[in-house]
Formats: C-alpha cells, sequence, structure tokens
C-alpha cells in the first residue's frame, strides 16, 4: 500500500512539474540566434528547428531566428553566453570550432565552451576541402607543386573555412594562402563564383545540404581534394580521406595526434546549446523535445528533402564531449597555434 501511495506520489510530482514547465513556455517567444548570415547552412536548419521545435514542447512556444554572423560563430556564442537570460528561451547555432579560440586564449571569447548548457545535434559531422576545377590541381599533394598559392576563403578563425586549410598546410607542407573576413558562408561561396578565392574547407552536410553546393557537385564545378572522417562518406566516394593519406606519407604519428585534436569539431556536428544555468527540469525538457523532434516523421521528410543525415547525438553526449575538448595538455595547445598561425 505504503509503495502504491509512493508511486502516485512521484508521479503527481512529475505531472506538476510538466505542467509548471508547459505553464512557463505557453505564450512565450524563443529565438535561435545563429551564428552565420541568412541562407548558410546553420541558418537553413535553424529555420527548420525553429518551425518543428515548438510542437515538441509543452505550451508549444514560437520560436524565432535571429542572425548574428561574426568571428566565425564568436558573436552568437558570446550572446548566447554572456547576455541571454538563462531561462531556456534563447538557443544558439553555431560552429563548434570556435572552441579553439577558447583554447588559444584570445581575448573576444567571452564564454567557456564546457559551461554551456548542450540541448543536441543532428549528427556527427565530417568536413571537406575543395577547390575551383578550372584550378591546375588534381589531388590535394598537387598543392605542393603550386608556384602561387591557392586561396581559400574563410569568415574567421574559428570557421572550418579556416583551420581545414591550415591544417592540411601543416600536415602536408603544401601552400594555402587563407583570407578571412568573410561575413559568411554565402559571401565565400560568392567569392568562389567571381574567382576571388580559390577553395574552402566546410562540413559535408553544409555542402551538400544547400545551394550552390548541390549545383557544382553536379556540374563539376569544384573538385574535392580531402575529406576528414575515418572511413569514405557516401557522397564523395573517390574523395581520399585525411587518413588515407597520410598513410601513404612516412612520419606521420605527430600529425595524426594533431589531426585528432583539430578535427574534434566533427564529433559536435551543428550543435544546438543554450545559456549556462538553466534549471535542469527546463534543460531536461528541451533535451527531449529536441530529440523527439529529430524523430518526428515531418521533420524526417523534410530532412530527407533537404540531403541532411539525421544520427542523433544528445546533449548529455555533448556535456561530456565539450569538457573533454577543452581540457588539452600545454603541447597540444602549442601545436594548435602553429595550425592557426600564432607561433
Amino acid at each position: 500500500m505504503q509503495k502504491a501511495l509512493l508511486i502516485i506520489l512521484l508521479l503527481l510530482i512529475d505531472r506538476s512539474g510538466v505542467r509548471a514547465q508547459s505553464d512557463f513556455f505557453k505564450g512565450k517567444q524563443m529565438k535561435i540566434v545563429v551564428g552565420a548570415s541568412a541562407g548558410a547552412a546553420s541558418d537553413l536548419y535553424a529555420r527548420v528547428v525553429a518551425n518543428h521545435l515548438p510542437k515538441q514542447i509543452p505550451g508549444k512556444p514560437e520560436i524565432i531566428v535571429q542572425n548574428m554572423p561574426g568571428g566565425g560563430s564568436l558573436t552568437a556564442a558570446n550572446y548566447v553566453y554572456s547576455v541571454a537570460k538563462p531561462d531556456g528561451l534563447t538557443l544558439g547555432a553555431v560552429t563548434a570550432p570556435i572552441y579553439f579560440a577558447q583554447l588559444l586564449g584570445r581575448k573576444e571569447v567571452q564564454f567557456d565552451w564546457a559551461k554551456f548548457t548542450w540541448i543536441g545535434t543532428p549528427e556527427e559531422n565530417d568536413e571537406l576541402l575543395f577547390i575551383r576545377s578550372d584550378q591546375p590541381y588534381k589531388t590535394l599533394l598537387d598543392l605542393r607543386k603550386a608556384g602561387e598559392a591557392p586561396r581559400c576563403g574563410a569568415s574567421g578563425v574559428g570557421s572550418t573555412g579556416f583551420y581545414i586549410p591550415k591544417l592540411i598546410e601543416e600536415i602536408f607542407g603544401v601552400r594555402i594562402n587563407v583570407v578571412t573576413g568573410y561575413p559568411g558562408a554565402a559571401d565565400v561561396d560568392l567569392a568562389v563564383e567571381k574567382n576571388e578565392v580559390h577553395c574552402r574547407g566546410t562540413t559535408i552536410s553544409a555542402f551538400f545540404g544547400r545551394e550552390p553546393g548541390r549545383t557544382w557537385a553536379k556540374n563539376g564545378f569544384v573538385r574535392f581534394l580531402v575529406q576528414t572522417g575515418d572511413k569514405r562518406n557516401h557522397r564523395l566516394p573517390d574523395t581520399p580521406t585525411i587518413w588515407e593519406l597520410m598513410d601513404q606519407e612516412k612520419g606521420m604519428d605527430a600529425k595524426k595526434r594533431l589531426a585528432r585534436v583539430v578535427l574534434g569539431p566533427g564529433a559536435f556536428g551543428r550543435p544546438i546549446l543554450a545559456t549556462p544555468g538553466i534549471p535542469p527540469d527546463r534543460v531536461k525538457l528541451l533535451r527531449d523535445a529536441y530529440l523527439n523532434m529529430l524523430n518526428d516523421p515531418e521533420f524526417v521528410v523534410e530532412a530527407k528533402k533537404r540531403q541532411w543525415e539525421i544520427a542523433p547525438v544528445s546533449g548529455e553526449r555533448l556535456e561530456a564531449l565539450a569538457k573533454e575538448v577543452i581540457n588539452q595538455p600545454p603541447d597540444i595547445i602549442e601545436r594548435m597555434k602553429k595550425v592557426m598561425g600564432e607561433s
């Protein structure tokens, strides 16, 4: 009898908690702060989340998207961490490589990557490096023969467009000139089309998940030089992985260790995060709602239409991973500085 009463009491407490959260979100407006300009892959993804997530949250709040480009998502991350209230009404869609800026001690960083509230990510995400196909380089290692280094465009030091070419340069001794300062991904794409820059590092899902990447892949406008996964992605069956290329070279052990650290952001995929200090029951609600959204048939249909691959990673897993990647020894930090052009 006492056990039955205890179960009933626990159920009543749980339901009262759900009702409290429903009352909190009902009639409220949430926002997703996107660290990229309109039309970028992370922007497109955030807008789909804004459309589908509300029905999974008790109280069904409205969700809007606010673009806050700058510094490869640093501006948006700083805002979510330091300015937004810890009430769960502000989410962030930022690029994972910005944690490099924290590891390197950059003064513009106003966040602690390990202390964000992590909601989840739709997938882990490997990267690639592509180049205009009218450039005279058939393979990545052909860049060693470049008389004039090809120019790769990037938004900022925390962006994939910056660190992928820099890592390739460090590992294989090729010459690449990284041009930073573009407001967002769409601006870099335009620069590639205008031949202002020749190449770009980006994530595989970002390239194939929007235009002009899909068209470029179909019409052969660009050539894929390398991908970063442990195995070849099914969309890039003829493009070697960075690990395959390193296996062809000698004396690569130390460089392989460096590559593992620098390519760590791929494990975060396209994360949705929030301000530190949100009440735990509200964090659980948001995490559950996000995972439910990723499994919702309507969302799955739209994801397939956009050629997004869904293999969810939980907020709890991202929280542990964030703490892990920030805890790096001094020798790894020094090697990273070299990759980032700071030593």
